[in-house]
């Protein structure tokens, strides 16, 4: 007999992995499909993650007071609809690639599994080897906000083709560690003034939006063109608004996946420089490049803020970033801010990043996934002829015709068990074009995404009804 939900409830607080068993509820379907509808809930909510253990059968059965072959059945159910995989001799798990079992997702930026290179395995033997070699308790203690010296070096090293052509040889006491982009973006950007200004393109990544705003900080569109922020109309923004700082992702724009020429980046730095401007360069992509271009922080070193990640370029649970501050004062300044936000780096994650790059296992690492970003790009300008995006890019951009309604075509995507997003999500004012970004690395494989970009030009060449254009 099914327990009461009050009673499972009580039950299930005792242990936190069953909690999930509170989503259970009353009703006239058969409680072996109301369990795997609660399974279901729980990952698409997020309360059971990718990788999560399930309990024992026996301990649900307990839990909900039904018999065994109830939860057999719920979990067959639940593995069915691709939410589980099991492991003989190690029990039950939410499967890794659930989305690929339903719902495909191109709207998450984010590098593919690498090309011919087995990176659970070497995450597990870097793991196991800086375990063997360092005393638990000191690689789980605090350590420096921004990193050790020989993290600083490590770091210096992975950033010299981006910067250190035209910079030399860079200091590593420049060098900061940063768990993660996003972080070391509110540390620079909580160094201006509240109330001073952000000049940004029309679209732009959403995180340094929500950080301005947060920040107090006021954003100031800049117009752009096919070949990124217009360094003209950004030297009149500069004279008019006197802003803090000049935002821009000059590799791979995300959304608009424009790549700046060299002239290009040339008449911004200068733009900066004339305005005494910082230039906060987010960075994410260049390493990507077979032949990065020069750097802003190359270009116009004593006011550009460099942010490297490698989430991008190889895997966001590295968690793991690299900041270049100006020289000088500004470095200890941009530190504190770092600091204030996050105490320190994950350590273990930190280890195995310089681990990696004093191996080359890093550089193995980056070469499969742009391998693999080349094979899924030329699949994109196959199946989307018409999206922009250099030829290692993670993510390209569609244009789309005056009045098709995006919201619209986002429903009819998510019916056909697509994940979209567009322009509006980068929207840093009203006025801005439309369009989608289509991300290209989150299947796991290329015929997956094949699939999938089949559906998105299958969904564009519907002439279906148009948003009215007033």
């Amino acid at each position: 007999m099914y327990v009461s939900q009050v009673e499972s409830a009580t039950v299930n607080r005792v242990d936190p992995s069953l909690r999930w068993l509170d989503r259970v509820g009353d009703g006239a379907a058969p409680i072996y499909l109301r369990v795997a509808g609660a399974l279901e809930a729980a990952v698409r909510d997020g309360e059971l993650q990718p990788g999560d253990q399930l309990p024992p059968q026996r301990a649900v059965a307990r839990a909900l007071g039904v018999d065994l072959t109830t939860v057999t059945r719920a979990y067959a159910a639940a593995r069915a609809r691709g939410l589980l995989e099991g492991a003989v001799g190690r029990g039950t798990f939410v499967r890794s690639v659930a989305d690929e079992a339903g719902r495909v997702d191109l709207s998450m930026n984010l590098p593919p599994p690498p090309q011919g290179v087995p990176l659970g395995r070497l995450l597990k033997e870097t793991t196991a080897a800086i375990l063997d070699r360092t005393d638990p308790s000191v690689l789980m203690a605090y350590h420096p906000g921004g990193g050790s010296l020989g993290q600083r070096v490590a770091g210096a090293a992975w950033l010299a083709p981006v910067l250190g052509r035209e910079l030399g040889d860079l200091a590593p006491e420049r060098v900061l560690v940063a768990p993660g982009a996003q972080t070391a973006l509110a540390a620079v950007l909580a160094l201006a003034p509240a109330g001073s200004a952000l000049v940004v393109e029309p679209l732009v990544y959403p995180g340094v939006i929500t950080a301005a705003r947060r920040l107090g900080l006021r954003l100031v569109v800049c117009p752009a063109d096919a070949g990124g922020m217009d360094p003209e109309a950004l030297a009149r923004v500069l004279a008019a608004e006197r802003p803090a700082a000049v935002y821009v992702t000059p590799t791979t724009n995300n959304p608009t996946a424009v790549t700046m020429d060299a002239g290009r980046r040339a008449a911004i730095a200068q733009a900066a420089r004339v305005a005494r401007v910082w230039i906060v360069e987010d960075d994410p992509y260049a390493r990507l490049l077979e032949r990065p271009l020069p750097s802003l922080a190359s270009l116009a070193p004593e006011r550009t803020f460099h942010i490297a990640t490698l989430s991008k370029c190889l895997s966001p649970g590295l968690r793991t970033a690299y900041l270049v501050p100006p020289p000088g004062p500004t470095v200890a300044t941009t530190a504190e801010a770092l600091r204030a936000l996050a105490q320190m780096p994950a350590p273990l994650m930190t280890a195995v990043v310089t681990a990696w790059i004093r191996e080359g296992t890093a550089e193995a690492l980056l070469a499969g996934v742009r391998r693999e970003a080349l094979a899924r790009r030329a699949l994109a300008a196959e199946m989307l002829p018409t999206a922009r995006g250099a030829a290692e890019s993670l993510h390209v951009w569609l244009d789309l015709p005056a009045g098709r309604d995006p919201a619209r075509l986002r429903r009819l995507a998510q019916e056909r068990g697509l994940a979209l997003v567009a322009a509006d999500a980068f929207a840093a004012a009203p006025d801005h074009p439309d369009g989608l970004r289509i991300s290209l690395g989150g299947p796991a494989k290329q015929v997956v995404l094949r699939t999938a970009l089949e559906g998105v030009a299958a969904l564009l060449s519907d002439s279906g009804p148009a948003r009215a254009v007033v």
